[in-house]
């Protein structure tokens, strides 16, 4: 993934003004490695503002977290392959019809080169949570099974919290992408996040993206933000 993208930051726009989105990416995007666009974004401005934001020629991931029967997914995502996006996600839990629908639709379109990745566990439960919507397992134990299934369903990678890295690294291989979520550096607020972990951890353990949104953009100096995790990873190859 280092070959697409320049380090391994993805910013979160999580934002509801086109203005303000435009103004970040082009304020921050040589100090990044890419943008991760989500629903609040997308549903505010739809594809066209996915095509503003390609603009800055900078990668994008498209985290829709798709979830629903396979067909309407299938179109969906042959839908969204017009658009010029790295990462695509999807549900892992939306089980293998669904999953290898998805990819169906992804490998019918132009551009073959976009990843689509599923979601496994979000990183705002926690194992209390994670009983109580209903499942046996901990968080570890589910997140492994869903990225097991979605690795045997032809996807290319999960998202998984910092917690499960060097656990799908060694039974899925390294070749799996893991892009994580719930980055914090030590005096950053924790906001809605429950698994987390810093920069450096996350890489150390074998995390190939890190989506991080409130500790850069709320930041007063977005730009020092930026340096100090990149400060912190050290290394980034």
């Amino acid at each position: 993934m280092n070959k697409i993208f320049k380090n391994p930051i993805i910013l979160a726009l999580d934002v509801n003004s086109i203005t303000k989105a435009q103004s970040i990416v082009s304020d921050l995007k040589n100090y990044i490695g890419g943008i991760k666009i989500g629903m609040e974004f997308f549903n505010s401005f739809g594809p066209e503002g996915v095509r503003d934001i390609s603009k800055f020629d900078i990668p994008i991931f498209l985290d829709l977290k798709l979830h629903d029967i396979p067909i309407t997914v299938y179109k969906t995502i042959k839908t969204l392959m017009k658009l010029d996006i790295a990462i695509i996600n999807v549900h892992a839990s939306g089980g293998r019809d669904m999953l290898e629908a998805a990819v169906k639709a992804r490998d019918e379109s132009y551009n073959k080169s976009t990843k689509l990745i599923a979601v496994t566990v979000l990183t705002s439960l926690d194992d209390s949570d994670i009983k109580e919507i209903g499942y046996r397992e901990n968080s570890e134990g589910l997140v492994l099974r869903l990225a097991s299934l979605a690795k045997d369903s032809g996807l290319d990678g999960v998202v998984c919290s910092a917690k499960e890295i060097s656990l799908i690294k060694e039974k899925l291989g390294k070749d799996f992408i893991l892009v994580v979520p719930g980055i914090r550096l030590k005096d950053d607020n924790k906001n809605d996040q429950k698994r987390l972990t810093s920069p450096k951890n996350a890489i150390d353990s074998g995390a190939d993206l890190l989506v991080i949104g409130r500790p850069i953009t709320d930041s007063k100096d977005p730009l020092k933000a930026i340096d100090n995790i990149l400060k912190n990873i050290k290394e980034w190859q």
